[in-house]
């Protein structure tokens, strides 16, 4: 896999993060121009890469086939905020309440600090400073800090599903994160964009890839993972198919 293909996945899913779930296409020749023009516009560019990145890996199954996502893709949480999808809707269901994948990054850390000064456009695929910039970025998510006001709090939070452990046809162990192809077309999200959830029982039906919401108490915990690091744990409570419904009140 080229430098700039995987950089393109990189900068992909961090522009989107307090973006729109719905991706731009960018009309560009290569990996490079694609990831320049939208480090240059600021617009979200997992269309424009999403030819260049592998499939889902066969190791991985069962992975869901489910068409209607592209590689990027954010789950809506509320029906009325169609313009806004990062946006929570803020409601409760019990205990839990819903929150948005941003509150669990600090307010003055910079995802994208790692491809700042980068000129992607002026580089070619393979472009050994596009190989450095790919591992500093690797390294910085890895270590991205976590907040630690939210350690132990209930919440609600709609994710995909990468699977770690099955009991048979039930999944016992996973990743949430929060959009499309992480830790599976693209490499993983920064540490504080990943919750490593360990199900209270073991769930069935649930596939890599799937959209789901969980409740669960949230813990400020560190742990690597053959699929990613975490900078959050959970003991889910419920673990329940996606749907862009508020719960009811």
């Amino acid at each position: 896999m080229k430098s700039i293909t995987w950089i393109g996945g990189i900068v992909a899913a961090g522009l989107l993060v307090g973006y729109g779930a719905h991706l731009a296409a960018t009309p560009k020749t290569s990996a490079a121009a694609a990831v320049a023009a939208a480090v240059n516009a600021g617009a979200p560019i997992a269309s424009a890469v999403g030819a260049a990145v592998p499939a889902a890996p066969t190791g991985n199954a069962p992975y869901s086939d489910n068409a209607q996502y592209k590689v990027g893709d954010h789950l809506q949480q509320s029906p009325d905020l169609s313009n806004k999808p990062y946006k929570p809707s803020g409601k409760n269901d019990g205990a839990f309440r819903e929150i948005a994948w941003e509150s669990l990054m600090p307010k003055d850390w910079d995802a994208m600090a790692p491809f700042k000064g980068l000129k992607l456009d002026k580089m070619e695929d393979g472009d050994p400073r596009a190989m450095e910039a790919l591992w500093k970025a690797k390294k910085y998510w890895k270590n991205a800090p976590i907040d630690p006001s939210m350690d132990g709090v209930s919440i609600r939070i709609p994710g995909f599903v990468v699977s770690l452990e099955r009991e048979g046809e039930a999944l016992k162990e996973f990743l949430l994160v929060p959009y499309f192809g992480a830790c599976i077309h693209v490499p993983p999200p920064p540490a504080n964009q990943i919750i490593h959830v360990h199900s209270s029982k073991a769930v069935k039906n649930i596939r890599t890839m799937d959209a789901v919401w969980i409740n669960g108490v949230l813990k400020v915990e560190h742990s690597d993972t053959m699929m990613g690091t975490a900078g959050y744990s959970m003991a889910s409570v419920k673990v329940e198919p996606y749907t862009d419904q508020a719960p009811a009140q």
